[in-house]
């Protein structure tokens, strides 16, 4: 079992690092049929693996003073705490919904997750280089929150509502489904700040990073479920994604783009059809 939890560790972290988003998609299902974990424990292992990968990414962006300058921080912030505050929340949901329910709820999603990356991958391409699952999108009316003349985030109740209401969001569904929300957190950004894109993507990088910790946090402290996932399991699919991640940022240079990103969507497209198919057959 910890030899199966190491390359599924290998398989998650390889994604993560090749195309930046997905790789909780595969996470989960993979934990609930090939180890036979209940969904709540294949959610928090999955937002230990997200957590990792952000705080990998995020630690190797702040390093330069270029990546620093890249994250609005304000704006940061303020979804970290809407999305802080709602982990929990959407843990807690979590363990009083059955696991069909949320295994086909998670299908919906993933199908989300492959329309939004298939859809920037053809009217975008050159963003498919950097870009987390977001959608390109320009706001047809003014930001919410707009830059001061210093060129500092003015958090206005409009500004900051609408902020913290994404956050929640986002915390709901890393809660309920262990995903990193990258796929509400960029264009949120985009239609909320208007930042340009390669901006919100390091951005969204440090909202996931804490959000998930913190979700993965409460997880580890609220005990490890009827002892299936035990530190040795952690252990096992924390090895396997630093490993993972490791050989996908190295590919990555050679192999992102369009096409590799319409290559997961499509795998993501039979990922939700799998899981809807067992749960139906059930």
């Amino acid at each position: 079992m910890l030899l199966l939890a190491v390359g599924i560790g290998l398989l998650v972290g390889l994604v993560l690092g090749l195309t930046g988003a997905g790789g909780s998609v595969l996470a989960v299902p993979l934990l609930v049929y090939l180890l036979g974990l209940p969904m709540a424990d294949a959610a928090g292992l999955s937002l230990g693996m997200v957590a990792l990968a952000a705080l990998v990414a995020t630690a190797s962006r702040l390093l330069s003073a270029s990546g620093r300058a890249a994250v609005a921080w304000m704006p940061a912030l303020v979804l970290v705490a809407g999305g802080a505050l709602l982990v929990p929340a959407g843990q807690q949901l979590g363990r009083w919904l059955p696991d069909t329910f949320l295994l086909l709820a998670f299908a919906l999603l993933t199908l989300v997750v492959a329309w939004r990356m298939w859809r920037l991958a053809s009217t975008d391409p050159a963003s498919s280089q950097f870009v987390r699952a977001g959608v390109a999108a320009e706001a047809s009316v003014a930001p919410a929150c707009e830059l001061s003349e210093s060129g500092q985030f003015e958090m206005r109740l409009p500004c900051l509502v609408r902020m913290l209401l994404a956050g929640a969001l986002v915390g709901v569904l890393s809660g309920l489904f262990g995903v990193g929300g990258g796929f509400v957190i960029v264009p949120a950004l985009v239609l909320l700040t208007g930042l340009p894109m390669a901006q919100a993507v390091a951005t969204s990088l440090v909202v996931i990073a804490l959000v998930a910790t913190t979700g993965f946090a409460g997880y580890a402290l609220a005990g490890l479920t009827a002892g299936q996932a035990t530190p040795e399991l952690v252990a096992s699919l924390a090895s396997g994604a630093v490993l993972g991640m490791g050989g996908g940022i190295l590919l990555a240079r050679y192999l992102a783009g369009p096409m590799l990103q319409k290559l997961f969507a499509a795998l993501l497209v039979v990922v939700a059809a799998a899981v809807t198919l067992m749960e139906v057959m059930a």
